[in-house]
């Protein structure tokens, strides 16, 4: 891949946040600076039929570190376009509020809104405090259904730290229509007042239920030419912990493309 291209993944919403071991069905690596980051995901099941859409779930995975061993700047936002052949709907589903989600653990979250569960994973983070070692911390993510107001569709995607303080990180990650696709906004809080970074993360997003006596899917997908089209018009990554030579921002774009297999 070129310089200056970065992948973040369509749900986004990213947004974000797994495994050190990378292992995507397509993903790309990139380093900007002293950043490199590892992007990929995959849509299950892989064989679709060409027109008609049916439920699906997304892998979701993704890495972030430096090459000079430092703490990595802060994933903070991310925008991603997809393609007409991935759509989402939450008609007929529970939701759940951000008020319910910022002051609660993992067990506390699960407890409010656990009707509203879409998706599940792991992430790591990094806390750098000045002149002390790194520390860190592993966080469950959970994606909830945070409804549908004016055309666009919001998750709330809550994960729990423990160190150096209990704290709940709820990113939020809106969802609408922007010509025949979809466009995404994820926007990453800042983390222990700066000092944290994701590492990387790792999480299964979809949810199949029934709505007026049919079987529907959160997300639904169908594959007419073989891809899913990925573009990510931007994601942000600041230096909230001021690491010596780093920028105060780096913003980065990038595409990608997803394989399924048509069928019917």
């Amino acid at each position: 891949m070129r310089r200056n291209l970065a992948l973040a993944l369509a749900l986004s919403a990213v947004l974000a946040l797994g495994a050190a071991a990378i292992a995507f069905a397509a993903s790309t690596t990139i380093v900007v600076g002293n950043l490199k980051l590892t992007f990929g995901g995959s849509i299950v099941p892989k064989a679709l039929p060409k027109s008609t859409y049916v439920p699906v779930t997304s892998n979701i995975e993704g890495k972030i570190e430096t090459t000079d061993g430092t703490h990595p700047s802060a994933f903070r936002e991310t925008e991603v376009d997809v393609d007409k052949d991935i759509k989402v709907s939450v008609k007929g589903l529970p939701s759940c509020k951000l008020s319910q989600l910022v002051a609660v653990d993992t067990s506390g979250a699960k407890k409010a809104c656990g009707t509203t569960i879409l998706g599940s994973g792991l992430a790591h983070a990094e806390i750098a405090f000045p002149e002390q070692p790194a520390i860190k911390v592993a966080s469950p993510i959970t994606v909830f259904n945070g409804g549908e107001k004016g055309g666009k569709v919001t998750l709330l995607i809550h994960t729990f730290i423990t160190v150096p303080v209990p704290a709940a990180i709820v990113t939020t990650v809106t969802i609408q229509k922007k010509g025949a696709g979809l466009h995404t906004v994820a926007k990453i809080p800042v983390i222990v007042g700066g000092s944290g970074s994701v590492l990387d993360f790792k999480f299964k997003l979809g949810r199949t239920y029934s709505y007026k006596g049919q079987k529907v899917g959160y997300l639904e997908a169908r594959c007419p030419d073989g891809s899913f089209k990925v573009s990510v018009p931007k994601a942000v990554f600041k230096n909230e912990a001021h690491i010596p030579g780093v920028p105060a921002t780096t913003i980065l774009q990038g595409n990608l493309s997803i394989p399924c297999t048509p069928k019917g």
